[in-house]
């Protein structure tokens, strides 16, 4: 992954939720080297053990004067602990997505940004097309069948939508993006035959692109392991690969799974889902007849 790993080098560099993962991770690697207990540390800074935790989890925004305080307490000296803190006010700039964070409640913001830094994707869709790979029609219908909303907050939920879609392929360090798709996801008539039709045409474009593998599980296989509940894997550059995590997205929020024992289990869920559903050419022809069909 090294050409991938310089992506997060260049002028962009690493965005901030992926820069406070990065800097919690630290902090607890201090504070356990430190032999320090969450409690004691929480103690000394003036904040909770909750605050310390999700810190140390990178969940919450990450304060430079209390990184400072942490670092005397766990005996870092400069330039070491200078470093610390400026990690921390990098952490909370903004990213290209704060445009939209008024659309968006917290928790999917958050992974939105992850999303951003991550060098691969694995998504598996089984009711509806994933939205990496929907048309703005498709996406529009797809909203409109949700809560309702106006027509300005309709937009601009299609316009986030296009820009995710726009940074998964942009033209240097495109991510690469596996999706499995059921067959249930790509014969659901969201927003009329047309919009299917067209939508169905696209992901088969889509697929042709060399940073997009995209299958089919067909309705013959029956059951499989993992059919019950989407869910989608990030997985970042070498040198933050320990920071992988699945997504597991409810009506209500968002579900993390960041546990090696998660991460291991969810990599030969999806591997086993590859090897039963269609291969990736076999997908596009599907896909294709499918379209011709409507």
């Amino acid at each position: 992954m090294a050409d991938l790993t310089d992506a997060l080098l260049d002028d962009e560099g690493p965005g901030p939720n992926l820069r406070r993962r990065e800097l919690g991770r630290e902090l607890r690697a201090l504070r356990e080297q430190a032999g320090k207990k969450v409690a004691e540390a929480a103690k000394y800074a003036g904040l909770t053990v909750t605050t310390i935790n999700r810190i140390e989890g990178g969940k919450q925004v990450i304060l430079p004067r209390n990184v400072r305080l942490l670092c005397q307490f766990y005996g870092v000296e400069a330039p070491m602990s200078d470093h610390l803190v400026h990690q921390a006010e990098e952490s909370n700039e903004r990213g290209w997505w704060a445009m939209y964070s008024d659309n968006m409640p917290d928790w999917f913001e958050k992974y939105v940004g992850l999303e951003s830094d991550a060098a691969e994707l694995w998504n598996y869709s089984p009711l509806v097309v994933d939205g990496l790979l929907q048309t703005a029609d498709y996406a529009q219908a797809f909203f409109e069948a949700g809560a309702t909303t106006d027509e300005l907050t309709l937009q601009r939920s299609i316009e986030l939508r296009k820009a995710r879609q726009d940074r998964v392929n942009r033209e240097k360090h495109p991510t690469q993006l596996r999706v499995v798709l059921d067959e249930a996801a790509v014969r659901r008539v969201v927003g009329g035959e047309e919009v299917l039709r067209d939508q169905l045409r696209y992901v088969a474009e889509a697929a042709t692109k060399p940073n997009m593998t995209i299958q089919v599980m067909p309705f013959s296989i029956g059951a499989y392991l993992g059919s019950q509940t989407p869910f989608s894997m990030l997985r970042f550059p070498e040198g933050f690969d320990d920071m992988d995590a699945v997504y597991v997205e409810n009506l209500r929020g968002g579900v993390w799974l960041e546990r090696p024992a998660d991460i291991k289990h969810y990599t030969e869920v999806f591997a086993q889902m590859r090897s039963k559903a269609l291969s990736p050419d076999a997908s596009v022809d599907f896909l294709v007849s499918l379209a011709s069909s409507l």
